[in-house]
């Protein structure tokens, strides 16, 4: 029954030539209306409890607290990750990079997958290509990896990229240190693939594998050459019902050719090998040859040696990163740089005078203050 209300002008029994109806007036809502709860702020002890439980949501919350801009959160953020060190560290850091169409989410999925039947903890930080106007992700692993984001003992975050070098966001690092300290015992971080130095992605992992597509040996001439020297093991995804010899061509060229680099890591000889991500044949394989490297860099010391070289770059990166945002937030910089742009556009400075110009006034507002 309609409870709208005909106005009294209408005739009482009037049909429907009387088109205008009057809908009741909003009453005030009851006291059993649902209200909108403001999220409550975490403190950091309730952040590190949480984390240290394994509550994906208070993690989900504290690698959004990592990812902020704000000052205030960076402290915070700084003041968690501190206080969570000690339970970091005991997970195997894997990075995983091909070009796009190679397979890598479908790879990633499946390795995951087999990880977690296996009762092992699985984090994936997925690199995603962010948008040029709002920064954030595009592709959204969690679409992509629908049935490893299901699995209780899986956890996928995907980050924007936010245009750094080799498609790895700034914070990943911290993220895997918040992983580590929720029990995840391995850490999966899949870059974008572009064709960018993925070295940026070498220096925060243990293992580094590259994913290749068959038929692409030839390709060692170009842009991958300078991946294939940072690889730990290269992959050739193929379909398993594919009966064409492309796919051992190309893993037999690129063994070939590795015969002819230097090692990524000392002591340790990298393999060709093959596998179908989609159909998950030789997938398994993946896990044992990361294994084997695993004991064998432990047991020569390489291991931890390469992680205190990883902790010593983070620290020179932040330093960068650091000085680049003092730069670019100063005030004085920012109402002088678009003079300097002018400038170089009409030709009136080269932009090495205009960049030499800009840093002198900048160090001059540092003596000042």
């Amino acid at each position: 029954m309609s409870t709208a209300q005909k106005p009294e002008w209408v005739p009482e029994n009037a049909g429907r030539e009387f088109t205008t109806n009057v809908m009741p007036a909003i009453t005030k809502p009851s006291n059993n209306a649902p209200t909108i709860v403001k999220r409550k702020s975490l403190s950091i002890d309730e952040y590190e409890k949480g984390i240290l439980a394994g509550d994906v949501t208070i993690l989900s919350r504290a690698i959004t607290l990592i990812e902020s801009n704000s000052p205030k959160h960076n402290d915070q953020a700084q003041e968690l990750i501190k206080n969570l060190l000690p339970y970091t560290g005991k997970s195997t850091r894997i990075g995983i990079t091909g070009s796009p169409g190679a397979g890598k989410s479908t790879l990633i999925e499946n390795l995951g997958m087999k990880l977690c039947k296996n009762n092992l903890k699985t984090a994936v930080l997925a690199i995603d290509p962010s948008s040029t106007i709002t920064k954030g992700s595009i592709l959204g692993d969690k679409t992509r990896m629908e049935e490893l984001s299901q699995q209780s003992l899986a956890f996928i975050r995907p980050s924007p990229s936010s245009g750094t070098l080799g498609g790895v966001a700034t914070k990943t690092r911290e993220t895997m240190l918040l992983c580590e300290a929720a029990g995840y015992e391995v850490i999966i971080i899949e870059t974008v693939g572009v064709g960018q130095s993925e070295i940026t992605v070498r220096s925060m992992v243990d293992f580094f594998m590259l994913l290749l597509l068959p038929g692409a040996g030839d390709e060692l001439q170009g842009i991958k050459k300078g991946v294939v020297e940072l690889a730990d093991l290269l992959v050739v995804n193929k379909r398993v019902n594919d009966k064409s010899t492309a796919a051992e061509i190309t893993r037999a060229q690129y063994q070939n050719a590795l015969h002819l680099l230097s090692p990524a890591t000392e002591g340790w000889a990298t393999p060709a090998m093959m596998c179908s991500a989609l159909d998950g044949v030789g997938v398994w394989d993946l896990w044992t040859c990361i294994n084997d490297f695993r004991e064998n860099t432990i047991s020569s010391g390489i291991f931890e040696d390469r992680r205190k070289k990883q902790t010593l770059e983070w620290v020179y990166n932040m330093i960068d990163d650091g000085m680049r945002r003092l730069f670019y937030d100063n005030s004085t910089i920012q109402s002088n740089i678009a003079i300097q742009e002018k400038k170089v556009f009409e030709g009136e400075v080269t932009p090495s005078k205009a960049a030499a110009d800009l840093i002198k006034l900048f160090m001059e507002q540092i003596k000042q203050n």
